[in-house]
């Protein structure tokens, strides 16, 4: 039988009337990267992305449920936005580069559950990118779980840290990020511990994706992906009960609207995902302005190789005079200064360090009663009362930062008392480090006296037991394609001299280039006066010299857990570092042509702990060998 005519009008009543199941494909400004949102007749809702043309990832679930609505399962796609051009321009006080610009094509798609409820979602896709949120409106929202999804195909790769059990560990301070990275595996791997944590790191045929989240304004909890991920399909959890503060929330809610973090994936070579800044482009905004006492910079600490014995007024005093020596900016005064000090000799201290143009940074112990660590100061930070009162004194003190350490989790109220540190710390004119830490999520632009976090196993690690020292080189050689990516990282780099009762398994190449590759507000330099006596003047020169912070940064080459080659430009100066995490030489040819000068090369010499010196060429095929677990820096002014 001949189908019944219908006419334009009937046709659009007809497609009004029945919502589509598919939206058009939503594209990247220059067209590479293309994401597919669609409802299944069942009413499953998926996005899909692929890189031109090729998929990257399958169809992966989304949606959430919140008490009362179920907006995960029985979906259909009411309305899709027009799409709608986002640009967007920053500045960062601290990270790979100095100014940012963002470009990303976006569009949101209404979904309706039977009860005729909504959820929006949002998806943003950039060239170096896809990212997208959830919004839910409504009079009382309370999150109970997440649906959203990345789906890899079976013979994908992952590179992924194991997220540590909650109030495992030593004094129950886990879970802070401190984990190994298990290297190369196969997607599907499950997690050994409580789940992974973000940036997570996969390679499905010659793309990579970094997936991580963005836009934590503390009232929604930070998400990890779930410890089981069966056919590669990795899943969105939250944190365990337990890491809360005390009587606070596990989970977001919220009255008249409920927004979560975005979910971010960087796509692309690995050069893109390495260069990519979306773990900032997509935070907030800057919740206060970039005052002129935030000032990254370079900080001694006689904590790492010396430990607790030594935080006492005259070490301490030494080790601001070694700061001035080397042209640094800060001292780090780490635990039970407030019993081996005082406030009142911390007040000469600061005064002294004045004098030398150092500024004093002090430690402080976030804890409540969610783990058992004694470490003093304690309990000052609690309340804003508490918080506000011991800002104050300590700005009048002269002190310009503090480092915060042992919190308890991801929890919503958990990270809400980090936001709430950062604002009375910024209005007290103070700098702020975390410790024992979650992973920033994009923190250091919006609060530009957020100098650095940990959320890393870092080097005080490898001054514990030699198992931790052996690690470092693949360790260390994760970092620049994970932790260090978005966001930055109080490694504590750098030892020269003897570790107490530790063989240094890394020759001093290796240790200079950590100078520049990672990437930190205030890098607390690990060596120690006696240590730093033992490396050339030429060494020393270089760290009295290194900027405090980059305009600009590129990827020249590297594996993830094997090698790494960055440059990085502060002005016009180009620092070009990398190390190798192998047990034999790796030569490397390495196109420098976008620097196209001659410089200074510093290397390993002919022991461990030798440097050496010669002269190089920026070239499209620069030639360098690096040494089984070493490094170099090269300088072109």
């Amino acid at each position: 039988m001949r189908a019944p005519y219908l006419n334009a009008a009937a046709v659009l009543a007809l497609c009004a009337a029945v919502p589509a199941a598919y939206a058009a494909p939503l594209a990247s400004p220059d067209g590479h990267l293309s994401v597919d949102v669609s409802v299944s007749p069942d009413g499953a809702a998926t996005y899909a992305v692929r890189r031109d043309g090729a998929q990257v990832l399958l169809p992966s679930a989304l949606g959430m449920t919140l008490e009362g609505a179920e907006l995960s399962r029985q979906l259909a796609l009411a309305a899709a936005s027009p799409v709608r051009p986002v640009r967007d321009s920053y500045t960062l006080a601290t990270g790979k580069r100095s100014h940012i610009t963002y470009a990303a094509n976006e569009q949101t798609y209404t979904l309706r559950n039977p009860q005729q409820q909504a959820i929006d979602v949002t998806f943003r896709v950039s060239n170096d990118g896809v990212a997208f949120r959830y919004t839910v409106r409504g009079a009382q929202l309370k999150f109970q779980s997440e649906a959203t999804a990345f789906a890899f195909a079976p013979d994908a790769r992952a590179w992924l840290q194991p997220m540590a059990v909650a109030k495992s560990g030593w004094g129950r301070t886990n879970p802070s990020y401190e984990e190994f990275w298990q290297k190369d595996v196969p997607v599907g791997t499950p997690s050994p511990m409580a789940g992974w944590i973000f940036p997570a790191l996969f390679r499905t045929g010659d793309t990579w994706v970094a997936l991580t989240e963005a836009g934590m304004d503390g009232s929604f909890h930070a998400s990890r992906l779930a410890a089981q991920s069966e056919g590669g399909v990795y899943r969105i959890a939250g944190p365990a009960p337990e890491e809360v503060k005390p009587g606070g929330a596990l989970l977001a809610h919220a009255e008249g609207e409920l927004v979560s973090p975005w979910r971010v994936m960087a796509i692309g070579g690995l050069d893109t995902v390495v260069n990519s800044t979306l773990g900032t482009d997509l935070a907030p905004p800057a919740a206060r302005p970039m005052a002129g006492w935030i000032k990254p910079g370079h900080s001694s600490w006689s904590w790492a190789i010396l430990k607790d014995d030594f935080t006492v007024y005259d070490t301490q005093k030494k080790f601001i005079d070694y700061a001035a020596d080397m042209h640094w900016d800060y001292t780090l005064i780490d635990a039970y200064w407030d019993q081996k000090i005082g406030y009142d000799k911390v007040r000469e201290l600061a005064a002294y360090a004045k004098t030398k143009g150092i500024g004093i940074l002090v430690w402080y112990n976030s804890a409540g009663p969610w783990n058992d660590t004694d470490m003093t100061p304690k309990d000052k930070l609690l309340t804003r009362e508490s918080r506000v009162a011991e800002f104050k004194r300590l700005h009048e003190m002269g002190v310009k930062g503090v480092k915060v350490d042992f919190f308890g989790g991801d929890g919503q109220s958990m990270i809400a008392y980090y936001v709430d540190i950062l604002k009375d710390a910024y209005d007290a004119g103070l700098l702020v480090n975390f410790h024992g830490a979650t992973l920033p999520r994009g923190w250091s632009r919006t609060w530009p006296n957020l100098m650095t976090m940990e959320a890393i196993r870092g080097f005080e690690f490898t001054t514990f037991d030699q198992p931790g020292q052996d690690a470092i080189p693949a360790h260390a050689a994760m970092i620049p394609f994970t932790r260090n990516l978005f966001d930055p990282m109080d490694f504590t780099p750098m030892a020269f001299g003897d570790i107490p009762k530790i063989k240094r398994v890394t020759r001093n190449g290796f240790e200079l280039a950590e100078s520049v590759l990672f990437v930190s507000g205030i890098q607390h330099f690990a060596e120690i006066p006696e240590g730093m006596a033992t490396a050339p003047g030429y060494v020393k020169r270089f760290l009295q010299e290194l900027p405090r912070s980059w305009d600009d940064s590129k990827f020249v080459d590297g594996y993830p857990g094997q090698y790494a080659v960055i440059a990085r430009r502060a002005g016009k100066t180009w620092y070009v570092a990398g190390f190798n995490a192998g047990d034999s030489d790796k030569t490397l040819t390495l196109d420098l042509s976008f620097i196209a000068k001659r410089g200074k090369l510093i290397s390993d010499g002919a022991t461990e702990r030798a440097f050496s010196q010669s002269d190089i060429s920026a070239a499209k095929a620069t030639q360098i060998v690096i040494k089984p677990h070493g490094g170099f820096v090269a300088t072109f002014k």
